[in-house]
């Protein structure tokens, strides 16, 4: 079921005149991050302590707001129902409107000076009025009947009564609407003139003006007064009984100096040497001045104790910190050192993948330039043959027919000799150009296996780097709180003895 339009709109007017936020509301969802609900909190109190919240993720601020209620509301158990984490979580706007409300509820009954409620319009304080009266009625039941509440629709206005089409609770049932205007009879100290007929200065202020509001703000403020009385109570326990151990402890003391000075009265009776005298004189000043610095030692101890246990608590904090950063490294280093294994495999595949393609790299290579220097071989016979066969050619240039016939023969053979020369030479620019490739394959599988160890190892390094700082800082932090503790414990056995 949607919210009630105008209980919902009134609700948004009242948490954007408090001027908490830079930018007005326009809609409850925005209100789901709940930053605008701590500093309303933080308003009420006058004070900051929400201020760190805000840095903290949303389900810390949902638990702050929710323990607010919880230690302010006059039933515990039942704000802790009341105000659901998980809708707070989801930004249902159902449980916006309940923090909403019981903040309104809680300002209200904190507010010690009354505010100026003439800046919200009549229609929007006859809503707001009707939110507190419910609340006020139905403290012992808000987990049943507050999401109805939040959620009906306001019944239909009477036309039997001009009064009842201008009074402030006009959204509210007709007998709870009776119930307010006796209760504003009483209150007022001019009965007669609360009767005639007209709307009422403000809805707001008359409902705060109820002997019910009264009473129930009375009854928080003692409440708020009894719990600082209980708190002042056990700090003020707890300083009698330091008191009481420092007056046992003066109170030995004097007893001392209470002998010593019986002593010296009876020595000086007895008439005892000078010497003997001056010796207990200074011994009853030495314990004197031993006693006012046992004092200022204990008050000292007490200031210095104070500070070492914020200290300790702080290096506790710190050490929590570190260790919880610690173990999400550690996750994170399992995690890298799988990596890191899988990069090991993968690098030992690749390197044994390039020896071998660098091993047949290599055969091939020797191949071809074996090949290479046959056809060179080749080539330099076949050079020969042909030189002779010329010179042969040029001496039977002259000679007959027959003669012709078989140099003609010559030539042709030394025709086909030129062309396999050729073939070879072209033969050999091929094996040339494989020689060349695959140098040039080799210088490069060669590099790119450096280089592939190069980041192998770089990233090892910075793995182990991680590590030793994270495991540096917290021994420092261990040591530092162990120092502090022995210093602490020193101290207290000193002031002791």
């Amino acid at each position: 079921m949607p919210l009630h339009g105008a209980r919902a709109a009134a609700l948004l007017a009242w948490v954007n005149s408090t001027k908490v936020s830079t930018d007005p509301l326009n809609d409850l969802s925005q209100l789901q991050d709940c930053n605008v609900f701590i500093r309303i909190i933080n308003k009420i109190h006058r004070s900051e302590e929400g201020e760190s919240v805000l840095e903290q993720p949303l389900p810390e601020r949902i638990s702050f707001i929710r323990g607010f209620l919880q230690k302010h509301c006059k039933h515990k158990s039942a704000a802790e129902n009341l105000v659901s984490a998980q809708e707070l979580l989801g930004g249902e706007e159902l449980a916006l409107a309940k923090v909403a409300v019981l903040l309104l509820y809680h300002t209200s009954m904190s507010c010690k000076s009354p505010r100026d409620w003439n800046e919200f319009d009549y229609k929007t304080q006859v809503e707001l009025a009707s939110i507190l009266t419910f609340v006020l009625d139905n403290e012992e039941s808000l987990n049943e009947n507050l999401e109805t509440f939040l959620q009906r629709k306001a019944p239909l206005p009477s036309s039997s009564s001009s009064s009842e089409e201008h009074s402030p609770l006009l959204s509210l049932p007709h007998k709870r609407e009776v119930r307010f205007l006796e209760l504003k009879k009483i209150a007022s100290s001019s009965g007669a003139n609360n009767m005639l007929p007209g709307p009422p200065s403000s809805p707001m202020g008359d409902v705060m003006q109820t002997p019910q509001f009264q009473l129930r703000r009375l009854k928080k403020q003692l409440a708020v007064e009894r719990e600082n009385r209980d708190e002042l109570e056990v700090e003020l326990a707890e300083n009698r009984k330091l008191i009481t151990e420092k007056e046992a402890q003066i109170t030995m003391m004097q007893q001392r100096i209470d002998r010593l000075a019986l002593l010296n009265e009876k020595q000086a009776a007895d008439q005892q040497e000078p010497k003997e005298m001056e010796e207990l004189r200074e011994k009853n000043e030495s314990l004197l001045v031993r006693l006012h610095e046992a004092l200022r030692q204990c008050q000292d101890l007490k200031t210095e104790k104070g500070q070492m246990d914020r200290k300790i608590n702080q290096l506790s904090e710190e050490n929590g910190d570190l260790s919880f950063k610690l173990r999400e490294i550690a996750s994170h280093l399992v995690q890298l050192q799988e990596a890191l294994n899988e990069l090991s495999e993968e690098h030992n595949a690749a390197l044994a993948q390039s020896q071998e393609k660098q091993g047949q790299l290599e055969s091939e290579l020797r191949a071809a330039l074996q090949e290479k220097k046959c056809s060179e071989e080749k080539i330099e016979i076949l050079q020969g043959k042909i030189s002779l066969l010329e010179d042969q050619l040029a001496k039977l240039g002259d000679c007959g027919a027959q003669q012709k016939g078989e140099v003609l023969g010559d030539v042709l053979k030394l025709e086909e000799l030129k062309q396999e020369v050729s073939s070879l030479a072209a033969k050999g620019a091929e094996l040339q150009a494989t020689v060349l490739r695959l140098e040039e394959e080799k210088q490069q599988r060669e590099a790119a296996l450096q280089s592939e160890r190069g980041r192998f190892e770089e990233e090892k390094q910075q793995l182990g780097g991680l590590v030793a700082s994270l495991q540096s800082s917290l021994s420092e932090s261990h040591r530092a709180r162990e120092v502090l503790e022995q210093d602490l414990q020193g101290r207290e056995a000193e002031a002791g003895r």
